[in-house]
């Protein structure tokens, strides 16, 4: 690829031979070598998200590992991390096996599975944590997403256990006794529109209590689609401390606040809900000075009968792979807060380090070549044309977002090519 913009900086070629980044430099070229014209496009290491539903095995109308994987090269991913809720719940070796070997079937990105905390996501007793570790699949995040591991001492039994081999409790922040039949954020606007409300608070006890665990442990935890200011603030005050916590952010709490709940439109229904914008604002801050550690799409199809529905009947969950990259390109690129150097941190170096995923998050001679290349400079409407995957459940339909993946290339095989999803990938 020649003339691409080395992590939005200078200009630079890239040579791939044989899966592999060969050389970065300036006037490379290699005698019968196909050349991208990268040209006024930003390259950064293949995107990584950490959060991610693929529903497979068990919920393959809302999508597939192939759907979902195609959803994610769209969106110029290279790698996903496969959260447990499936049928059967990913908690045993061979499940995560399966979703490691569909994943390899499908080839449009690498599937990393995330194994269960407890068994069947119920917080009663841990999963095999050591089997699924030591499995093909070598699990190294383990969550009960969408489910938080409420009980104090499974909680700590949990971290304990991972620290022997490196790995990490990925927590769902929210007591469930203070959200019984929460329908939306707490706050001016529920108590306008009459619906329940799910408390900040709900969040950042949990939040507190588990840095204050994973200090007296010495283990490592990470936060979940974290939400609010005050969870901010909890973060910040444990890193300051030295405790080993991480915290992810997704892109629709970086841009939309629950005053698109006046609507009914359940297309914003999520949890965590959509916050208030002094807690969006928060979180920008918070992404920018290093507190947050990533953003992470928290994809969760559903088909369309599901969010079809009355408010309260709805499903929880916002498609968000194919549009990530635009969103944390508008809510935080184009505000001045991050640079291409930090969404290139946030996005792909990051997550591939808190997860232990080798071969991801570099850009450089010797690395393997997985590579996203971006145009900045061309914004368009959100529409249905936009999403690959099997649901459309996303809350940007409509909305006008800067920028476009031109390339996406997983493995040294483009999955994306001139802004189209590769149909029949190059084996």
């Amino acid at each position: 690829m020649a003339g691409v913009q080395l992590l939005g900086r200078e200009s630079a070629d890239i040579v791939i031979e044989d899966g592999v980044i060969a050389e970065i430099g300036s006037g490379l070229s290699r005698a019968g070598a196909r050349t991208i014209d990268a040209e006024g496009l930003v390259a950064l290491p293949g995107l990584v998200d950490l959060h991610t539903h693929l529903r497979e095995p068990g919920y393959e109308a809302s999508e597939t590992v192939l759907t979902g994987t195609r959803a994610a090269a769209a969106g110029g991913f290279t790698a996903v991390f496969a959260m447990p809720n499936t049928s059967p719940v990913a908690d045993s070796a061979g499940v995560v096996e399966q979703e490691l070997a569909l994943g390899e079937a499908a080839g449009y990105a690498t599937v990393q599975p995330i194994g269960a905390v407890t068994v069947g996501q119920k917080g009663e007793r841990l999963a095999e944590l050591g089997a699924m570790a030591s499995s093909r699949a070598q699990v190294r995040v383990f969550s009960d997403d969408g489910f938080c591991v409420w009980d104090s001492l499974i909680m700590r039994r949990a971290l304990e256990y991972v620290k022997s081999f490196d790995g990490v409790i990925a927590q769902h922040a929210q007591d469930p006794r203070l959200t019984e039949g929460a329908q939306m954020n707490e706050g001016s606007v529920s108590a306008e529109l009459g619906l329940a409300g799910w408390p900040a608070v709900a969040e950042e006890s949990i939040i507190a209590r588990d840095v204050l665990l994973a200090e007296h442990v010495g283990s490592r935890l990470h936060v979940c689609h974290l939400s609010t200011a005050g969870s901010v603030d909890i973060i910040r005050w444990a890193k300051k401390r030295g405790i080993a916590v991480t915290a992810e952010v997704t892109p629709h709490h970086l841009l939309l606040t629950d005053e698109l709940v006046r609507g009914y439109d359940a297309r914003y229904k999520v949890n965590p809900p959509l916050r208030r914008e002094e807690d969006v604002l928060a979180v920008r801050e918070g992404l920018a000075d290093g507190t947050i550690d990533i953003v992470a799409t928290d994809h969760a199809p559903h088909p369309s009968e599901n969010k079809a529905c009355e408010w309260q009947a709805a499903a929880n969950g916002m498609v968000g792979l194919e549009s990530a990259l635009r969103v944390v390109h508008q809510s935080m690129v184009d505000t001045g807060l991050l640079d291409w150097s930090d969404v290139a941190r946030v996005l792909s170096t990051a997550p591939a380090r808190i997860g232990r995923l080798d071969g991801f998050g570099a850009l450089e001679a010797g690395a393997p070549a997985n590579v996203t290349l971006y145009d900045p400079s061309v914004p368009g409407v959100f529409t249905e044309a936009d999403l690959h995957g099997r649901s459309v459940n996303s809350p940007y339909l409509g909305r006008e977002l800067p920028g476009r993946v031109q390339w996406t290339i997983h493995r040294g095989v483009p999955t994306v090519a001139d802004g189209t999803l590769v149909e029949e990938l190059a084996r």
